[in-house]
């Protein structure tokens, strides 16, 4: 099969989707370097009118936003290119916060990283930066991950990045074969070492030692996006239903956690299942929380078709997870159910399963329900 990288293509005009990050920063800077006409796209997605009290934050959607798009538009200066500012506000809200609401009142664990990619920086900004007349023909962000394009076909592939501790290609496994066209991950065959010394080398030094964000939302009670929904107090029972302590509302909760139940029944117990029909946790011991199978739903597949049943594949069951090997069956409708090789601790409802092929990201979709009889409970929409 004949194969060309497309994250090397001719001079053309690229917009970097830039953080105000060490990542996004070097990206814009590889790309001038290589002779490439390139602007700075940053999405503006925080709401000020949420309550906090939190001071700066290292998250992704926060507070700390300003000093973020700050950070963007002084490296954009250092770097001699145009930078903007799109205000997706109102897209993030009906997109992305409205669907994380819907999925945590419906006792899942949503991932907003997954439901944000093909939805906003590679669907919202790009269209609202094309409305207000900015004109490039390629977008490129700071993603660890690759594209490579199969010459004969012309379909664009998603590849792992080369460092496997970086590697963010699970977050993109739901992006069409559009996106990826016009999409351009230059760091995907550097490590964030390499990335560091291009930092030092770029005149970035100062983005080296910032804190790279973790997490969607940090430091606060996640409450304040609910508007008080969510909070009530329920119980907690175990697989009897034999009622041992109450909890704090469903929305603060996820599969596989044992810190914060407030319980005390002489041994490690963890949270096995949230039935949010009635506002109840299910707590287990450790092995009453693994599982061999799970059924997913909304399977978006790169190529536009999954690949043969009988082929054997790894599916990483959240970000951080090193995956497992599998196999699948699709049933009516399309819904996935795959078997693990080996038990799998706390596989969750509304985290995203990404299968693999090796280095190759064939698709994702959303966990809806693990165990041995799947239910439709909390089917994604």
């Amino acid at each position: 099969m004949s194969i060309e990288h497309t994250d090397k293509p001719g001079k053309m005009a690229v917009a970097v989707g830039m953080s105000g990050g060490i990542d996004s920063a070097v990206t814009a800077w590889l790309l001038k370097e290589q002779g490439h006409d390139v602007i700075g796209l940053t999405m503006s997605i925080w709401d000020p009118k949420l309550p906090f009290t939190a001071a700066k934050q290292s998250a992704c959607y926060g507070p700390g936003e300003a000093e973020d798009i700050a950070s963007a538009k002084e490296t954009a200066a250092h770097l001699g290119i145009a930078h903007h500012t799109i205000s997706l506000v109102e897209d993030y809200e009906h997109g992305v916060l409205d669907e994380f609401r819907r999925q945590h009142l419906a006792g899942l664990t949503p991932n907003p990283c997954a439901l944000c990619n093909p939805k906003m920086k590679f669907g919202f900004l790009l269209s609202r930066a094309r409305e207000q007349g900015l004109r490039f023909g390629r977008f490129a962000t700071g993603h660890y991950a690759r594209i490579v394009r199969d010459q004969a076909s012309g379909r664009a592939r998603l590849l792992r990045g080369v460092d496997a501790t970086k590697d963010q290609s699970y977050f993109l496994a739901r992006l069409t074969q559009s996106q990826l066209a016009e999409s351009m991950f230059p760091l995907g065959d550097k490590t964030k070492r390499e990335v560091r010394e291009l930092a030092l080398r770029a005149g970035l030094g100062r983005l080296a030692e910032k804190r790279e964000s973790q997490d969607f939302f940090e430091g606060e009670d996640i409450s304040v996006l609910f508007g008080g929904t969510g909070t009530q107090p329920g119980p907690i029972v175990d697989a009897a239903g034999n009622v041992l302590g109450q909890h704090r509302g469903i929305i603060r909760y996820t599969v596989g956690q044992r810190d914060g139940l407030g319980i005390a029944v002489g041994r490690k117990v963890y949270v096995k299942e949230i039935r949010a029909e009635t506002n109840t946790l299910v707590v287990a011991d450790r092995e009453g929380v693994f599982t061999d199978r799970c059924r997913v739903t909304d399977m978006r597949w790169i190529a536009g078709h999954p690949p043969n049943a009988d082929t054997g594949v790894a599916v990483r069951l959240r970000y951080r997870h090193a995956g497992v090997a599998a196999r699948f069956e699709t049933l009516p409708g399309g819904s996935l159910d795959i078997r693990f090789e080996s038990p799998q601790f706390a596989v969750t409802p509304g985290q995203m399963a990404v299968l693999y092929d090796g280095d190759e990201v064939l698709g994702g979709g959303w966990i809806e329900s693990a165990g041995s009889e799947p239910d439709s409970r909390g089917t994604h929409g």
